[in-house]
């Protein structure tokens, strides 16, 4: 049976968009670090660099035998954790060239790390980019989390963080760090930018 996101996961990728109170578990991700303005060339590099891995894994029955455990799925949405650099901290303003970022994808539990170390050498010679040597397989886990969706423009995501920290203060909960999640449900090249949906997610704690 094929594994959908979509269906399987909607608690996950498909909350509603009113802030709701959830516990993430830990994933397998490619994973890529970097700085800088999202909207730069080199962002959408590393982009598709995470993607270049992501088929990879899922094109492997069309190149040969299929790892053990293969199952049909769908590839998981791009999620990006930010922060703000010191310098970025220190600003009254938002200065997106100050961002701070962990691009990921994350992969069936199928994909070990010998399967993911030999991917990312095997994209490496059929597809070289630079970006690839900066490339990492591992697991990221978010645990108590408060998180909904957002609908519209990425610009206008402090409103929807703003109820999210009033849920916050309504529920007993505290927000742990401004670093947040978001999961990108929507392609910003081909969507106008009142349509995108973006899951926004950020750790909480309940209050002592």
């Amino acid at each position: 049976m094929k594994y959908e996101w979509k269906k399987q996961d909607k608690a996950l990728y498909l909350p509603p968009a009113e802030p709701v109170l959830i516990t993430v578990p830990a994933f397998n991700y490619f994973m890529l670090q970097g700085e800088g303005n999202p909207n730069s060339e080199d962002f959408a590099q590393a982009v598709g660099v995470l993607y270049s891995l992501s088929y990879a894994i899922k094109t492997l029955p069309k190149k040969g035998p299929a790892p053990e455990g293969y199952h049909e799925y769908s590839i998981f949405p791009l999620e990006g954790v930010w922060d703000l650099s010191e310098r970025g901290r220190s600003q009254a303003a938002l200065d997106k060239n100050e961002l701070v970022y962990t691009i990921m994808i994350r992969q069936p539990e199928f994909v070990t790390p010998d399967l993911a170390a030999s991917i990312m050498e095997k994209v490496q010679r059929t597809k070289p980019h630079p970006l690839l040597q900066k490339a990492v397989f591992g697991s990221s886990e978010d645990g108590l989390s408060v998180q909904m969706l957002h609908t519209g423009p990425y610009d206008e995501e402090p409103a929807s963080f703003r109820k999210m920290e009033q849920y916050c203060a309504e529920h007993g909960l505290r927000r742990l760090s401004k670093t947040h999640r978001e999961i990108y449900l929507t392609d910003a090249r081909r969507t106008q930018p009142e349509k995108l949906k973006t899951v926004l997610r950020f750790l909480a704690a309940e209050e002592a």
